[in-house]
C-alpha cells in the first residue's frame, strides 16, 4: 500500500510547486487534486499550462493519483444531470492531460420526491456514460463512497451494477455507514472489494475500525494509494509526519 494525499482541507491553500514539495519531503508518494483549492489544476488550464502539470510531476517522486471532482449524477433536473455529465467528460480530458491515473466522481444523496431504485438506476447510467468516456482516454473513473443515505455500501454496490462497465472503480471513503450492526465493515467491503481502486483515508484517531480496514485490503492484495484526507493544521508537517508514522503502524498490527 502506498500513501498518498487529498487537498481538500489539508492542503486547500497551498500551490501546485508547495504541494509537490512537501508531499517529496514528508515521503507521501502521491496526491489526489481536489478540485476548487488553490492549487489550480482545473478546467480553464490552456493546453500549455496542462503540459507543465504533468512535467512537473513527471519532474518529481510525487504521482498525481487522480483529480477529485465534484460532479455527481443524482439530481432530477435533467438538464443538470447532463451538465454534470459533460463536466465529467471535460474533467477526464484534463485529467489525460495533465497526466492524472483517474478521476473521482461521487453520489451526494437521494432527492427527495424521487424512488432511490429510480435515482440509483439514473446514477448508474450516468457512470456507464461517463465510464465508456473515459476509457477512451485510460483515464479511470472512481465512484467515491460519499453522501447522505448513498454512502452506504449496499447503494454503492447497485450503482456500480447497474452501470455495469470495467472503468468503473470504487473510491472506498472509510465512512462510519461502512459498519454494520456489529460493528463490522467486513461485510460491507466484501460487497465493494474487487471494485476498490484507492482509499480515502480520515483521521487515524477516531473510531473507525482502521486495523480492520488495513487487514482486508492485505486480504486482497491492495497495492494501491491511501489518501489522507484530513482536517488543516496550524502546523501541518508535523501532523503528517505524525499521521505517516500511525499508518505504517496500522498495517502492522493488521499482519497479526
Amino acid at each position: 500500500m502506498h500513501l498518498g494525499l487529498v487537498t481538500y482541507q489539508i492542503a486547500q491553500n497551498w500551490d501546485l510547486d508547495t504541494i509537490i514539495k512537501k508531499c517529496t519531503e514528508l515521503k507521501y508518494e502521491g496526491v489526489e487534486l481536489r478540485t476548487q483549492h488553490k492549487h489550480g489544476v482545473e478546467l480553464s488550464l490552456n493546453k500549455i499550462q496542462r503540459q507543465e502539470v504533468k512535467k512537473k510531476f513527471a519532474d518529481s517522486p510525487v504521482k498525481l493519483v487522480g483529480l477529485g471532482s465534484i460532479y455527481d449524477y443524482h439530481t432530477p433536473d435533467k438538464e443538470l444531470l447532463k451538465k454534470n455529465i459533460e463536466g465529467t467528460k471535460e474533467y477526464i480530458k484534463l485529467a489525460a492531460d495533465v497526466g492524472a491515473e483517474g478521476v473521482k466522481v461521487r453520489p451526494n444523496a437521494f432527492p427527495e420526491g424521487v424512488s432511490k431504485e429510480k435515482t440509483i438506476e439514473q446514477i448508474g447510467l450516468s457512470l456507464r456514460e461517463v465510464s465508456e468516456f473515459g476509457s477512451h482516454y485510460n483515464i479511470k473513473i472512481r465512484l467515491e463512497v460519499h453522501g447522505k443515505e448513498t454512502s452506504y455500501p449496499k447503494y454503492i454496490k447497485q450503482m456500480l451494477d447497474v452501470a455495469n462497465h470495467p472503468n468503473l472503480y470504487v473510491c472506498w471513503n472509510s465512512n462510519m455507514t461502512d459498519l454494520d450492526e456489529g460493528g463490522s465493515i467486513n461485510s460491507n467491503f466484501d460487497l465493494l472489494k474487487e471494485k476498490i481502486d484507492i482509499v480515502h483515508i480520515n483521521e487515524l484517531s477516531n473510531n473507525y475500525p482502521w486495523v480492520s480496514l488495513f487487514s482486508n485490503l492485505k486480504k486482497i492484495n491492495f497495492k494501491g494509494f491511501c489518501l489522507a484526507e484530513i482536517a488543516d493544521s496550524s502546523d501541518p508537517d508535523r501532523l503528517l509526519q505524525y499521521y505517516r508514522t500511525l499508518f505504517f503502524a496500522y498495517q502492522k498490527l493488521a499482519e497479526r
